[in-house]
């Protein structure tokens, strides 16, 4: 027997018990379905066991690894599902590409069309291998054995991907008779699959699946046509250059054509831009342009290259940042912690913001504010400013989308941008990188390097910088006039120099260990490049320092 510790109270077990059987018995105590075990300070999966004393505890689907964890078990069902309605020979590839509210969108090539019919048939046997509870067995195989098994199974993405692992073990689980890889962890059987849904979407497969804060309701969703255009566009890009997948962009940084791959992406960031710039004027009588996207999405630096092209057709842009407006520091409203609210839109004098514009707009000169952070105080500095027929407002601010910031502006007068980093590169095929993950080690290495921040108090903010995001962003996105992903295809590989030793300094014990180990993880499977390369006027030099632009 030995003595398991749970929540500080001490049981005694027989050795080799599984984390599942013990989860089985506390179940009850838990609102939501237990995916997970801490065990001595480390993530364990519930397959595992238990061998000699220690001391665990639980996490739900409504906590994030839980949640990942149930994600990544339904998509594996999903892709066994497809390749078992469909037929192996008949696909030549089924990628995750993104994510669109609380859908995953996945992109299945074959010789005929999809169709709604094929989703009814995939879900009715996603539904059968969840009711027979098949298990998902994970076995340690070494790296070219392993190797050798994606080459048999025809998935040359992961080999190639296992072809830069430094380790000389990879884990491969196993889905009656199915063999795959995914970066996470995965729930022990079919059987806990109990919430998802399956819809035809353009000409994939969206997986629809509850979010954390409520993992047992899925929300309805709303098409996004805008924000799925986008993505599609970048993932054309990947293709174009040849890259889709980590591994290929590995293959890229070995081979002579790096530094062309490089300066592609950013000539193509570039013609976009100019197309932002061109929309602008062709629309005629624009003087706010108002640009919003969540955390380091680039949106300084976006502002700074587009009045650039804005200039190419004789306008002459003047940057405003909506953060100049904010309410003195006693007049922010708290959240529900009583700490104070900067997200919120009432942190924004708003009524002020609009006088001043309206104020402008009328040909008036307006003394603009700006915001003292060290005061907490809005202060007037003589910066005075009058319209002219070529002068245009390029407004930076969370909520510059939400029509309640310029309620008292004419529309016409209003030309609105929607900015975010949205990676379209795959760790391979079936996993996909989120977006948050990208914009989370851009914004640890600029905390760093701008305000001395450590990864500690980066990671430790971020549930709530996403939370408000959530609320005060997203809900907004499609009413966008224009929409530019900041994401470059090479810049994973560029933080991760920057990146790696921030993230090693957080401990074993923090509670921010546990993200700064999975993020860790993630980076090894990128071979770094070396900034100097990087263009003066990159986005990512936003980030990892270096602009030409005050960024």
């Amino acid at each position: 027997m030995i003595t398991v510790t749970i929540d500080g109270v001490p049981r005694q077990y027989p050795k080799g018990i599984s984390f599942e059987e013990i989860a089985g018995e506390y179940q009850s105590q838990y609102r939501d379905m237990i995916a997970l075990v801490i065990k001595d300070g480390k993530i364990r999966e519930l397959c595992k066991t238990a061998e000699k004393d220690c001391e665990i505890s639980f996490l739900t689907i409504r906590d994030n690894s839980g949640h990942k964890t149930y994600v990544r078990t339904a998509m594996m069902i999903l892709v066994k599902a497809v390749y078992d309605v469909l037929g192996a020979e008949n696909v030549s590839k089924v990628k995750v590409e993104f994510a669109i509210g609380q859908g995953y969108y996945c992109n299945i090539r074959m010789d005929e069309k999809l169709t709604g019919a094929h989703v009814k048939q995939i879900n009715a046997r996603m539904n059968e291998l969840i009711e027979r509870d098949l298990p998902i067995s994970k076995k340690s195989y070494p790296i070219d054995e392993a190797r050798e098994i994606f080459h048999r199974h025809k998935m040359y993405d992961k080999e190639k991907l296992f072809r830069y692992r430094r380790s000389s073990f990879v884990n491969i689980y196993c889905l009656d008779g199915y063999y795959d890889y995914y970066y996470g962890y995965m729930l022990p059987s079919t059987g806990y699959l109990k919430y998802y849904d399956l819809m035809l979407y353009e000409s994939g497969i969206l997986l629809l699946i509850p979010g954390n804060e409520d993992p047992t309701k899925i929300d309805y969703f709303e098409p996004k046509e805008k924000f799925f255009e986008t993505l599609i566009t970048s993932t054309r890009w990947g293709e174009m250059m040849g890259i889709d997948t980590v591994g290929d962009l590995n293959d890229s940084i070995c081979g002579a054509q790096m530094g062309d791959m490089l300066l592609v992406q950013e000539a193509l960031q570039e013609r976009r831009i100019g197309e932002v710039a061109r929309e602008i004027v062709n629309r005629g009588n624009v003087k706010f342009i108002l640009i919003a996207g969540p955390s380091s999405s680039g949106k300084t630096t976006f502002s700074h290259r587009l009045s650039i092209q804005l200039r190419t057709y004789g306008l002459i842009p003047h940057p405003i940042a909506m953060d100049d407006y904010f309410v003195d520091r006693e007049k922010t409203p708290r959240d529900e912690n009583g700490d104070y609210d900067f997200e919120c839109l009432e942190a924004i004098d708003i009524k002020q913001f609009n006088e001043d514009m309206n104020r402008l707009l009328s040909g008036e000169q307006v003394e603009l504010p700006q915001f003292n952070f060290k005061t907490g105080r809005r202060e007037y500095h003589g910066n005075s400013k009058v319209l002219g027929p070529e002068d245009v407002l390029v407004i930076e601010g969370i909520h510059g989308l939400n029509p309640a910031t310029t309620f008292s502006l004419p529309n016409e007068s209003k030309f609105k941008i929607y900015i975010s980093a949205l990676t379209s590169l795959n760790v391979d095929e079936h996993n996909r990188i989120p977006t948050t993950d990208g914009r989370l080690l851009r914004r640890i290495v600029r905390d760093a390097r701008t305000r001395g921040a450590s990864a500690k108090r980066t990671i430790g903010m971020w549930p709530s910088v996403r939370r408000g995001e959530e609320k005060y962003i997203f809900p907004f996105q499609e009413s966008a006039d224009a929409m530019f992903n900041s994401a470059l295809i090479y810049e994973l590989a560029v933080l991760k120099q920057y990146a790696e030793p921030l993230l090693f300094s957080i401990q074993k014990g923090e509670p921010e260990y546990h993200e700064a180990k999975r993020l860790l993880k993630f980076l090894e499977y990128f071979l770094g490049i070396d900034s100097e390369n990087v263009p003066a006027n990159s986005i990512c030099r936003e980030f990892i320092g270096g602009s030409c632009f005050n960024v």
